[in-house]
Formats: C-alpha cells, sequence, structure tokens
C-alpha cells in the first residue's frame, strides 16, 4: 500500500518554523556546493526560473532563490513560520515596530511574506498547505533555527504577539526559558532558540541580529570537508557545531545527529 502524506496545513502547526529558503547571486554553484556538503537534489521550483527545491530522500527541505542579485537582497539563509493568516501577521509585524519587504503575496498553494523584526533579522511567514508531510520536513530539514539578537526576553514577545507563542489556541508553541536562552517548543520538540548579545551596529554581520539555521548531520567532519573542497570555509568550530559559509557568503550551522 502506497503511503499518502496527510495534508498539513499552517492552522495546526501555527507559530513553528515550516521552511528554510535561501536567497543567493548563482544558482548553479550554490546547487552543486550543497548537493556536496548534504547530498541534497534539487529540481525546478513552480515559480520559475530562478527558484529550485532540495530534496533529501525525496523529502522536500528547503528552497533556493538566484534573485540576490536582481532584487538587491542579502545572500542569506532565511527561516518561514507558520501563520493562521499572514494578513494578520505582516500588520503585527508593523504595528510592532518591524519591517516588511515583500507581501503578503500569493505563491499556490499558499501566502508568504518576507519581513525583519525590530532589530533588522529577517524572517518569514507562510500561510497555507506545508510541503509534504510536515514531520517528515521537520525529521529531514534543520533540527532548529536560532535567533541572535540584543535582548532575547524582548524578541520573544515580539515574536509571540506576531506568532501567537504561548496563546490560548490549542497547538500553539510553547516557550520556556533554558540554559540562558529562550526556547521554542512544538509539540514537545525544540524548534527555535533565542539568545542575546548581538550588536545592532557591529560591522561584522556575523554578530548583527540574524536568524542562523542549523541541519543535523550524520558526519560533521565530512561535512566540513566537503565544504572546504567547494569554496565554503569554517567560521566558528566547536565540539558541538561547526559555523560555516557557502561560497556566496550565507552563513549556517552544522551538528551531529543522535539517535
Amino acid at each position: 500500500m502506497n503511503h499518502r502524506p496527510e495534508v498539513v496545513t499552517t492552522r495546526s502547526v501555527f507559530g513553528a518554523p515550516c521552511w528554510v529558503s535561501l536567497t543567493t547571486r548563482d544558482l548553479t554553484d550554490t546547487q552543486d556546493f550543497y548537493a556536496a556538503v548534504f547530498g541534497w537534489e534539487w529540481r525546478q521550483g513552480s515559480l520559475g526560473d530562478h527558484f529550485r527545491v532540495a530534496s533529501a530522500d525525496g523529502v522536500p527541505v528547503a528552497g533556493l532563490a538566484g534573485v540576490a542579485a536582481m532584487w538587491q537582497m542579502a545572500v542569506a539563509w532565511t527561516p518561514y513560520f507558520a501563520v493562521i493568516g499572514a494578513d494578520e501577521a505582516v500588520g503585527r509585524v508593523r504595528e510592532r515596530g518591524g519591517t516588511v519587504a515583500v507581501g503578503p503575496v500569493s505563491l499556490p498553494p499558499g501566502r508568504a511574506a518576507l519581513l525583519a523584526d525590530r532589530d533588522g533579522a529577517a524572517f518569514g511567514v507562510w500561510e497555507g498547505r506545508l510541503s509534504g508531510d510536515w514531520e517528515l520536513w521537520r525529521s529531514a530539514a534543520p533540527a532548529l533555527v536560532r535567533l541572535h539578537t540584543r535582548d532575547a526576553f524582548a524578541s520573544a514577545i515580539f515574536y509571540g504577539e506576531v506568532l501567537d507563542w504561548a496563546s490560548d489556541r490549542p497547538g500553539s508553541c510553547e516557550v520556556h526559558y533554558e540554559d540562558g536562552e529562550v526556547v521554542l517548543r512544538s509539540r514537545g520538540a525544540a524548534v527555535a532558540r533565542i539568545g542575546s548579545g548581538a550588536l545592532e551596529a557591529a560591522p561584522d554581520p556575523t554578530v548583527r541580529p540574524h536568524w542562523q539555521v542549523h541541519f543535523t548531520v550524520a558526519d560533521v567532519a565530512a561535512c566540513v570537508r566537503a565544504a572546504e573542497l567547494h569554496g565554503g570555509s569554517v567560521l566558528t568550530k566547536s565540539a558541538e557545531q561547526v559555523v560555516l559559509r557557502d561560497p556566496d557568503g550565507a552563513q549556517f550551522t552544522v551538528f551531529e545527529r543522535r539517535d
């Protein structure tokens, strides 16, 4: 019997990260790099020639948009959060001092917007149907996303109000304080962390407020070797994780999968 993934919409997982997308300048080189580092396979997205979708073991895991130069956008990984209503979320961002870069725009089977919080950290929201089985995406895609910001508690209040965290709605994400960070949990799993210490005016973009995407891998050392062989570089390294930069300048983190 063939397994048909359950249709999941953002109403059932609202507030949680539901997708990640990379904005880049060079589609071909970027696809080659992440295929070497993660073993991803690529196909053209439904949005046109400048867009691609990455798959791991047949599960769509990330988007790629080769529009950084054309649209004057930063080269970066961006997390998207599930919302019940994109228009309502965008309105909340404006009311709370954030900014709207794009949208909401209709991208069947849903609607999306690209935003920034009060400290300039970019993020997106998505309303509508999610790609395939959301639990499969969550296990095949990033283990979590982490916000480096000036004040973790102030940022948690901002995102909580925008994304309905810790609300009285059934299925709402839970917010905890663990190990010096604000931790967002969806269905019991930690899906986002917020930590203080970023400097808004720092010349180094890695120090300014930003969302960092964390990918779990079977072999961190192998990923690092592949990244360096294909034009990437190591930014920081610890016993638990390595922060890498791809050839176009986007940074991401890899850490070892633990069963």
